[in-house]
């Protein structure tokens, strides 16, 4: 391999927004916040929307606890306006 032209390869922790669960993986992203493991160490925190434990594909249902507002943030984002049925 070439020095120099790779990203860095380290051990972050993932955490589910939605369900605070946290799993420790590597990755090349990297973060400003940082967590302390179960191990002791302190790890970069990589925040995600969706992971396996809220995803309805793994879960069979839905989990999702922070879902108000979708619609109305969808809307105001693409200037639209919500059609009375």
């Amino acid at each position: 391999m070439k020095p120099g032209i790779h990203p860095n390869y380290q051990k972050v922790v993932f955490m589910d927004v939605n369900s605070e669960y946290k799993f420790l993986s590597g990755s090349t992203k990297s973060s400003n916040e940082t967590i302390v493991w179960e191990d002791g160490n302190t790890y970069p925190l990589i925040k995600v929307e969706i992971s396996s434990d809220t995803h309805p594909f793994y879960t069979g249902k839905q989990k999702f606890t922070d879902r108000r507002g979708r619609a109305e943030q969808f809307m105001k984002k693409y200037h639209l306006q919500q059609q009375d049925k």
